[in-house]
């Protein structure tokens, strides 16, 4: 399983910063631009979760606060285990989802279909290693551009250094967002039904 170190290793191999004992990047710069690279491909190509949640006897509303990382609510099933499922309208509001149903709910489960942020740590990842590259290239972009920010006015490099880094930082940069455009969510072919709601 790939874990954050593996990573920053990627990304140091892309931008030629392998030489441990004179680092251009430290490890917590390198973690910032992978936790942005993330933060970008979690809304391109999100982790698909399900999750089920009592109801509360007497509500029709459901605190969403426990899904950590969600970011969209893609449906819900109420009540579960009908076949075919019983898939209800719904609102959200914050964290709050509120089931749009006559009766009120029992008490009984809902399951909900939603996306989610990866997560990238030293103990795993829910990056699809198919994306993984595409993480990298996105984090070396962005080290990338910040150092070519960073030594813009610095007499100690070359005049060509701070270009040089820009350069590569914008290459990698649209080869990173063609890369989340080719495997963003929405312009995958999903299989899916239109239903009528119960």
């Amino acid at each position: 399983m790939t874990i954050l170190s593996d990573i920053r290793t990627r990304v140091r191999k892309d931008l030629h910063d392998t030489d441990a004992g004179n680092y251009r990047w430290t490890d917590s710069q390198l973690d910032r631009h992978i936790e942005r690279a993330l933060s970008d491909l979690s809304l391109a190509a999100p982790q698909e979760k399900t999750a089920t949640i009592a109801t509360m006897g007497g509500s029709r509303d459901i605190s969403l606060s426990s899904l950590a990382g969600l970011l969209e609510v893609e449906a819900v099933e109420y009540p579960v285990g009908e076949f075919p499922p019983s898939l209800v309208e719904y609102s959200r509001w914050a964290s709050t989802l509120t089931l749009n149903v006559e009766t009120l709910p029992s008490g009984g489960n809902a399951k909900l279909f939603y996306t989610a942020r990866h997560t990238l740590d030293g103990s795993g990842s829910t990056v699809q290693p198919e994306l993984e590259d595409a993480l990298a290239i996105g984090a070396a972009a962005f080290a990338a551009l910040e150092l070519s920010s960073y030594t813009t006015d610095r007499v100690t490099t070359g005049a060509d250094v701070a270009r040089q880094y820009a350069a590569w930082g914008n290459a990698w940069q649209m080869a990173f967002r063609e890369l989340l455009r080719m495997h963003a969510r929405r312009n995958r072919v999903r299989p899916r039904r239109m239903y009528v709601p119960a």
